[in-house]
């Protein structure tokens, strides 16, 4: 009689993390006891209209259809020129298929009155070339919404994910590099660009220079620099 195999064991702080509830999560890594740092809220007003939000925590396989949608309908809307003049170029049914990895964590932002989906950012602790990191997968938000202080309120979500899960060094993310505004905001929160960041390379004679820009934050030292 054969024996039934035991599930494996989460073996690295990345893959517990990535292995824990919503709620779990929240508490772990975005609300944890006061001895370590929190940013996390699950409301917001808009500071010119006083509009009020409500954001959630929410995993790819317990987010509704309809807000997969939304939140793929304004990537579109804020992003899809950007994809379309790269050298990768737009492929919608790529794009969806990688928003829906099941180690991703989505913060949604929705209107308190109307329950739409007017921002969201979604979050993975992984590894990068080797070093755990959190990386910032997207951040959008409705025009209404930008220059608000909401996007800074997200991306501090990242960070608080870093800080509270050793041994992540960095925040990391993605920008392309014909979105100046994304990138002076970046900068701002003090995102630099990282040293995988694609650099200008020859080919055929001709400079190919890069459509994006790898950019980190260093949260803690790495410890292979000791």
């Amino acid at each position: 009689m054969m024996k039934a195999r035991r599930s494996r064991a989460p073996t690295s702080p990345i893959e517990v993390a990535n292995r824990k509830t919503d709620e779990q999560f929240i508490a772990d890594y975005l609300h944890p006891d006061t001895a370590k740092e929190s940013s996390w809220v699950t409301a917001w007003t808009h500071p010119k209209t006083g509009a009020k939000y409500e954001i959630n925590l929410v995993q790819p396989a317990k987010l509704k259809q309809e807000d997969l949608n939304a939140c793929f309908d304004l990537l579109v809307e804020t992003s899809k020129k950007d994809y379309e003049n790269s050298a990768g170029r737009w492929h919608p049914d790529k794009k969806l298929k990688e928003m829906k990895s099941p180690e991703l964590r989505y913060v949604l932002v929705k209107e308190e009155e109307t329950g739409e989906l007017q921002g969201f950012t979604s979050l993975m602790p992984t590894y990068e070339e080797g070093e755990p990191v959190v990386y910032c997968y997207e951040i959008h938000l409705k025009p209404v919404l930008q220059g608000t202080g909401l996007g800074s309120l997200l991306m501090s979500f990242h960070t608080t994910v870093a800080v509270n899960l050793p041994p992540i060094t960095k925040v990391m993310l993605t920008c392309f590099l014909s979105n100046p505004r994304g990138l002076a905001f970046y900068k701002k929160l003090g995102f630099e660009r990282d040293d995988i960041s694609p650099v200008p390379r020859i080919l055929r004679g001709k400079v190919i220079d890069p459509d994006y820009m790898i950019m980190s934050k260093r949260i803690r030292p790495d410890p292979e620099t000791f």
